[in-house]
């Protein structure tokens, strides 16, 4: 699971997992996040463009596709709401929208069900159809939208879009269909947006879309994604931090590995898009890398920077998943040394390849997420005893607490701003996941 953020609602089994809801307390439009990294910064479009609309009542729910526990999660919390707030307008959007209007224009609690190409156009708020359900064909969609966001509420790091939609048809994912085709933003236009958070007081950045390391071939000179990334902090020298939201692992271009290597406000933890660790699984899953992939990749960048950590999405239980094939997944935990892991069991998804194949029993899915979660726990706390002792950089977040480079968790004494820098001591003994103690220094 991704670790919390402020207002966080957990999202069970969900890869970069976070629940938002943007705007409470506040007299505008309030939005509920469900889903990824990218999810977050659409929110924060959607509520801009809501509020200069004067959508004052609206409760906006940007729902997330990737299992069926998200969606079900994402209908409960619609009807809380409704039952909390029986006269706002509620809005449903997001993956899930898009890949199953009907279901969502069912409930009695939905006012509307808008499409997730639509949900970020301003014009879309400001002259609202009358429509039940607007949502149109995401395949034909060839370009993202335009957007300027000066901040994120309540959180400490600013999100970025550089790209969205897939070309991959992975057998287990939905998330095409919800998003369309692969499309890049203009390198020119990330400068800008960066440029503007620094500004308004960011010290870190994080580069998100469904596919980041597809970024570019759309483009005019098309692009890579390191290509843009290097121009992006010779643009912007003051921006402190650079992180980037999940990297398919055999898709690492050149200047992207130099990046890793010699760079360091690129920040020494990768989050890989792994899925599984065994090659047939892999296969089955249509996925573009081997187990060896995964081994090599890790090994390559711990040979330019030495201290990287890496997280990845594991899928437990997938479809035909033997106790060996498992087996071999949790090995490649430890043979890849990763430290953050967001572990779901596989969920059938209507309309995937996956959904067809003979499924693993339910039980014995949950038995082994639960098997490479207590993995994963072993693998981070390890990583914070590397820590013990040193004086670090951490960013503060709400509550006290904070992150290192490292993305590792700290709980700072005393007094904190959320979003400033702060040097750190870490606590020499006791440490146990799933953070570390520290003063400032």
């Amino acid at each position: 699971m991704t670790p919390p953020h402020d207002g966080k609602e957990e999202i069970i089994d969900l890869p970069d997992a976070e629940t938002q809801l943007a705007g409470q307390g506040d007299s505008g439009p309030r939005v509920v996040t469900f889903g990824c990294r990218l999810n977050i910064y659409e929110s924060e479009v959607m509520k801009d463009h809501a509020s200069k609309a004067g959508l004052d009542d609206a409760i906006i729910f940007n729902t997330c596709a990737v299992t069926s526990e998200a969606e079900r999660q994402a209908r409960q919390a619609i009807r809380r709401a409704r039952r909390e707030n029986p006269d706002a307008k509620i809005i449903v959007t997001g993956c899930a929208a898009q890949v199953n209007p009907e279901a969502f224009s069912k409930m009695a609690e939905v006012n509307q069900v808008i499409g997730n190409d639509l949900k970020l156009k301003a014009e879309t708020w400001a002259q609202p159809s009358t429509e039940r359900v607007v949502v149109n064909d995401i395949m034909s969609v060839k370009e993202t939208a335009r957007h300027m966001i000066s901040g994120f509420e309540s959180h400490a790091r600013a999100f970025v879009q550089v790209q969205n939609g897939c070309d991959h048809r992975c057998t287990f994912c939905i998330i095409p269909y919800g998003r369309g085709n692969s499309r890049s933003v203009p390198m020119g236009e990330i400068v800008e947006q960066v440029k503007k958070l620094v500004v308004s007081g960011y010290n870190e950045v994080v580069l998100t879309g469904v596919d980041i390391t597809s970024y570019g071939p759309d483009l005019p000179g098309a692009p890579q994604l390191g290509q843009m990334i290097r121009r992006l902090l010779a643009l912007v020298p003051e921006l402190k931090r650079l992180r980037l939201s999940s990297l398919d692992p055999v898709e690492i271009d050149d200047d992207l590995w130099k990046l890793i290597g010699e760079e360091p406000r690129f920040m020494p933890h990768l989050h890989l898009s792994m899925q599984a660790g065994d090659d047939m699984i892999l296969k089955r899953m249509k996925r573009r890398h081997l187990r060896n992939d995964l081994i090599e990749v890790c090994k390559k960048a711990r040979s330019l920077r030495p201290d990287i950590v890496f997280g990845a999405d594991i899928i437990a239980g997938f479809p035909t998943e033997t106790e060996e094939m498992f087996q071999n997944t949790l090995r490649a935990v430890e043979e890849c040394d990763l430290t953050f892991l967001h572990v779901f069991p596989y969920s059938p998804r209507p309309g995937t390849p996956a959904a067809k194949m003979p499924q693993v029993d339910g039980n014995i899915r949950k038995a082994r997420a639960k098997m490479l979660r207590e993995a994963g726990a072993k693998q981070l706390e390890k990583h914070l005893q590397t820590l013990a002792g040193k004086t670090l950089p951490v960013l503060m977040e709400k509550g006290g607490r904070g992150r290192t480079e490292y993305f590792s968790e700290v709980d700072v004494e005393g007094e904190t701003r959320t979003g400033e820098m702060l040097m750190v001591k870490l606590q020499e003994e006791g440490v146990t996941a799933p953070a570390i103690r520290g003063t400032p220094a």
